[in-house]
């Protein structure tokens, strides 16, 4: 639509709202295929909606029903669709888990020196997102309301925040590990207390 000279904001919202009243408008010079093919790609963009509203149900009632579901959401930044990472017995360790999800340093050695790199990026691209976004509203709190004799907020003092982040996905990877292998709760309590 740009090479009709109809810009309009980034973002889907925008794309819900202003793309119809654009197509509507007979004043603009958008072709008649044009047009049909706009709303043929509208029609689209609803029906994923419906189908993206119908998955969300199913892993809401999924996680309703599911005990160990219920027990990881009760971690900070982890939601239901990140509860549905499914069995944790495949792996030996949480850290394990972590590398799986990508969430751990590559390593290159070279004559018996290790040195660490950034995040593999290895494995479950989008859990991994989900995961580093949760860490990321978990630092946000962090830096407003936790103690700063926490281990997050001695480290977010010492480290550039996104290596926080990344740190803090990495530890909430390890503990989905521990409840869903140990069929433990999670305590809050004990977890500040083991962090610090």
């Amino acid at each position: 639509m740009a090479e009709f000279g109809l810009v309009i904001p980034q973002g889907i919202g925008y794309v819900r709202s202003k793309v119809p009243e654009l197509v509507e408008d007979a004043t603009n010079e958008l072709p008649g295929m044009f047009r049909a093919l706009i709303d043929r790609l509208l029609d689209h963009l609803k029906w994923l909606g419906q189908q993206i509203e119908a998955i969300e149900t199913q892993i809401k009632v999924w996680h309703k029903n599911n005990a160990d579901s219920q027990r990881l959401t009760e971690i900070p930044g982890i939601g239901p669709i990140i509860a549905t990472i499914g069995n944790a017995r495949n792996f030996k360790s949480g850290r394990e888990l972590a590398a799986w999800i990508g969430l751990v340093p590559k390593q290159h050695s070279t004559g018996g020196k290790q040195t660490l790199l950034g995040i593999s990026k290895r494995g479950d691209g989008y859990l991994r997102k989900l995961l580093i976004h949760g860490a990321r509203s978990l630092t946000y709190y962090a830096s407003k309301r936790i103690s700063p004799d926490s281990w997050l907020s001695k480290l977010m003092a010492r480290q550039h925040i996104n290596v926080a982040v990344v740190a803090q996905a990495n530890k909430t990877a390890r503990t989905v590990w521990a409840i869903l292998v140990h069929g433990r709760e999670f305590r809050p309590d004990y977890a500040l207390k083991a962090a610090a």
